[in-house]
């Protein structure tokens, strides 16, 4: 492979950085306050909802998101030949994207919400009776006192899984839509030659290292809450 074909690589793959992108912050955008609800949810005192909850997240962390990919994009599909769903354009591009980012939501949110659920009982009880005596109702003691220390322990978990939804973008080739890592291995075909698997790499490598210096900002900013 010469540097002319490595360069029209990278050029080939760089095109295809915006559907990875669309994937990454989709994902992110829905997951994060599903999280949170699914985490609240959880404290439920009414036991069948919270055994629900339970049993979504253990589905969801048990499973291969490859597997929750296929399962989601193949159901509609496997639904309409019983009658069901019949208005759905299985065949579009926006079914596939849907599909897609429907499983990446539904697999990331359940780790945000252990993330959050976690991050939230680490705060002292006491804090809840202190804000309860000066005045303060529920919800305002969630969003004035208790989220902004819970969003300070959580940075490090959630910084942790939103590198890791970097990389699982890939994924998304399972069903065919077309990232960077699926260009990669179409040019590696072509080519024969690795190289456009290393270029693809060390895409993914700078958005993560962008990331990583990005939370590791946020982090010094929410140093206050030491």
């Amino acid at each position: 492979m010469t540097w002319d074909d490595m360069l029209q690589s990278t050029k080939v793959i760089a095109k295809y950085l915006i559907p990875t992108l669309k994937v990454f912050g989709f994902t992110l955008l829905f997951s994060i306050p599903l999280g949170m609800i699914v985490a609240l949810i959880k404290k439920c005192p009414f036991k069948p909802v919270s055994w629900l909850i339970n049993l979504y997240i253990l589905i969801m962390r048990g499973t291969p998101l490859m597997l929750q990919i296929i399962t989601i994009y193949y159901a509609i599909p496997m639904l309409q030949k019983s009658g069901y769903f019949a208005g759905v354009n299985i065949k579009s591009d926006s079914y596939q994207f849907t599909a897609l980012i429907v499983a990446f939501v539904l697999n990331y949110a359940a780790y945000f919400a252990e993330i959050f659920r976690g991050g939230i009982e680490s705060i002292p009880k006491g804090q809840y009776e202190a804000a309860a005596a000066l005045g303060f109702t529920k919800p305002q003691t969630f969003f004035r006192i208790i989220l902004p220390q819970v969003v300070k322990r959580v940075i490090p978990a959630s910084a942790n899984e939103v590198i890791t939804l970097v990389k699982d973008t890939s994924l998304a080739s399972t069903i065919a839509y077309i990232e960077i890592f699926r260009k990669s291995k179409e040019l590696m075909v072509t080519y024969s030659s690795l190289i456009p698997l290393f270029i693809a790499g060390v895409f993914y490598f700078v958005m993560n290292a962008v990331l990583t210096a990005v939370f590791s900002a946020v982090e010094k900013k929410l140093d206050y809450y030491k």
